[in-house]
């Protein structure tokens, strides 16, 4: 069979399986066992190409560094001061933007965007029940600003789209400043408006008992210390690896919100937190060896020869629809940046923006059913599965604008 009718075989399967609820990380060495078979690789070259596949995945380290920021911003209560002081900062008027904006921050700075949704929604349904609101347009501006703060991230998505195209993190970072300005301006001024008016919230009380959370000062602490760091390879021609800058920040903000008896409680829920990603990019190195050993992307590349800067479009594209199998930012940016950047790099797009699209486009379809990011965010706000589908479209339309607005600034910057 040709290589790429099986592994787009291999990749179906592991699309139903994740579907069925089977684990994503067996889902996907699954599928990528029988796209290596049916491809009539023979079992011992098809492990030999997942195994290439899972090896070529080296920032599995820098994503546990991650972890210490994130537990930190998290366990310190960091996030829910940081998202609180946007929220009060803007008033009622300004709730839509002030909920994108405080998710756009939180991911941005280096919180999962299901964790920053879910720090942000007590404050959002108790907005919501004061002003009217109705969940789905809270909902969808706590969505959009993740999205928006994801792409700028030093969440795994940009660190592993980052080490395959061998571009320094800052960069791919700053890339994706100004598309996701655009996607905040878009969720806010153009989807939340078109949402229908469905049922507004029933009043929704804060608990009594209120957790002691530390000064905005304080918890900011974290983000600029890593930004800095991270900031001066740019800036200085200092180069501060991220595993270094990602740690650090996360102790410096342990130091400053004294919390210092919360250390290991922010260590092993960051470790938690970054394992489960940790082990799925073994999945997903182990699909995206066989994707990149067979004949997908000359396919690809023969498809958009006769297009006009073809490798550029390659970037986004492959994004989304590595993320749309996934239905996860982490996993879609992974298998496409591993399995196309080679491609992309020799088509004669720039490293840090071919990490940089790839990146933007692993945010369209991270939302599909099949992930765990659209339970997750639904979770928070208590919306039901027939609800949520009914934003998916919504959600898709936030994603694109931030692929697209990628893509042109690219050909206005290069």
């Amino acid at each position: 069979m040709n290589s790429a009718l099986a592994a787009m075989l291999g990749l179906t399967l592991s699309i139903i399986l994740i579907v069925k609820k089977v684990s994503p990380v067996y889902s996907l060495i699954l599928g990528a066992l029988i796209g290596g078979l049916l491809s009539g690789w023979g079992l011992q070259n098809t492990v030999t190409e997942m195994i290439s596949g899972i090896m070529e995945i080296s920032a599995i380290i820098r994503i546990l560094a991650a972890g210490v920021l994130t537990g930190m911003l998290v366990k310190t209560g960091a996030a829910s001061t940081i998202s609180e002081t946007i929220i009060k900062k803007l008033g009622p008027k300004r709730i839509y933007l002030a909920l994108a904006l405080a998710a756009m921050l939180l991911t941005g700075i280096g919180v999962f965007i299901d964790v920053a949704v879910i720090t942000i929604a007590p404050i959002a349904l108790i907005a919501g029940s004061r002003l009217n609101l109705p969940k789905s347009k809270l909902l969808i501006a706590m969505i959009g600003g993740g999205k928006c703060g994801n792409i700028i991230s030093p969440n795994p998505n940009t660190i592993i789209a980052a080490e395959n195209f061998g571009a320094s993190l800052p960069s791919v970072m700053a890339a994706n400043i100004i598309p996701a300005l655009i996607g905040l301006l878009f969720t806010v001024y153009v989807i939340v408006p078109l949402l229908p008016k469905n049922a507004t919230l029933q009043p929704y009380k804060l608990p009594e008992e209120k957790e002691h959370l530390p000064s905005f000062l304080s918890s900011m602490v974290a983000p600029i210390v890593t930004v800095a760091l991270l900031a001066l390879r740019p800036l200085a021609g200092i180069a501060i690896d991220p595993l270094v800058a990602l740690s650090a920040g996360g102790i410096a903000g342990i130091i400053a919100t004294r919390n210092w008896h919360k250390t290991n409680e922010c260590l092993s829920y960051g470790l938690e937190k970054m394992s489960s990603i940790a082990i799925l990019l073994i999945g997903t190195g182990a699909l995206a060896g066989i994707i990149k050993a067979s004949d997908i992307k000359d396919i690809l590349i023969h498809l958009l020869a006769n297009w006009n800067d073809g490798g550029v479009i390659m970037a986004p594209l492959s994004g989304i629809l590595m993320c749309a199998a996934t239905a996860s930012t982490t996993a879609g940016a992974t298998i496409a940046s591993a399995s196309f950047a080679p491609s992309i790099l020799g088509a004669g797009v720039a490293a840090t923006w071919g990490a940089a699209m790839i990146n933007a486009g692993a945010t369209v379809l991270d939302h599909l059913p099949h992930g765990s990011f659209f339970h997750a965010t639904g979770g928070a706000v208590g919306m039901g599965v027939k609800e949520l589908l009914k934003l998916i479209v919504y959600e898709t339309a936030i994603g694109l604008i931030l692929t697209i607005s990628s893509v042109f600034l690219y050909f206005i910057v290069i």
